[in-house]
């Protein structure tokens, strides 16, 4: 198989990468830095980018997969931003959440557009629907990624597309979170203390076996793998 992933410098990306080296598939990948867990692994493809340096992925894309006919494309790569009120983040805080969870993906899917690629797999967060309070512009910024899956599936009918709920993952992410969301000011931080999560490898499992029970649902759909 091939794959294409991005934002695998570490977390749920770096552990799809791994497992997916690990059993000889040819993974290709666009992160701001390859971990060292992956750096010795022949199968590996790895252009160093900027994901938020949007005019550049084109060319990037080019490079790396000139020729390459995908299986998967995992849209990994994400930013939480500031945890606070909708009112405290200003447009310049949001339009930068917004440049790397949404518009770096726009500029892959052309790309992916005019590509063969059998499955794309936007990561997104159950955040997009719930609009708890204290996750502004990442809610924000996940809503409109579901839509864009929704609104290119309906491009693309030789992809099929998800937007996708990985569940609870400790991440960097979520190490983020736990360490400095105010629990009393934001609910929704203290429920995530309290629940059990999944490590990165054991969260990269559960999404690898369930990639081709996605196929089962309509392309543009979002899912969030804890109601599957």
């Amino acid at each position: 198989m091939k794959i294409f992933i991005t934002g695998i410098g570490s977390g749920l990306g770096e552990a799809l990468a791994k497992e997916y080296l690990e059993a000889g598939e040819e993974v290709y990948a666009i992160s701001r830095n390859c971990p060292k867990s992956l750096q010795n692994f022949d199968n590996l493809h790895f252009k160093a980018l900027n994901l938020f340096a949007t005019e550049e992925i084109k060319t990037a894309l080019e490079i790396l997969l000139k020729d390459v006919e995908l299986d998967i494309a995992i849209l990994n790569a994400g930013v939480l931003g500031g945890l606070k009120d909708m009112s405290e983040t200003s447009l310049y805080e949001i339009e930068s959440v917004m440049s790397l969870n949404v518009w770096a993906n726009k500029v892959i899917l052309d790309f992916l557009k005019g590509k063969t690629v059998k499955q794309i797999v936007a990561i997104s967060s159950g955040a997009s629907v719930s609009g708890s309070r204290g996750w502004n512009a990442y809610a924000l910024s996940k809503s409109a990624l579901n839509m864009l899956i929704k609104l290119y599936s309906n491009e693309m009918p030789n992809s099929h597309l998800i937007s996708l709920a990985p569940g609870l993952i400790m991440t960097p992410m979520m190490e983020y979170i736990i360490d400095n969301g105010d629990e009393e000011r934001f609910p929704t931080v203290k429920r995530l203390k309290e629940s059990s999560k999944m490590e990165p490898v054991d969260a990269a499992r559960l999404l690898i076996d369930s990639f081709s029970k996605f196929l089962e649902y309509p392309s543009g759909t979002y899912l969030d793998i804890r109601k599957i």
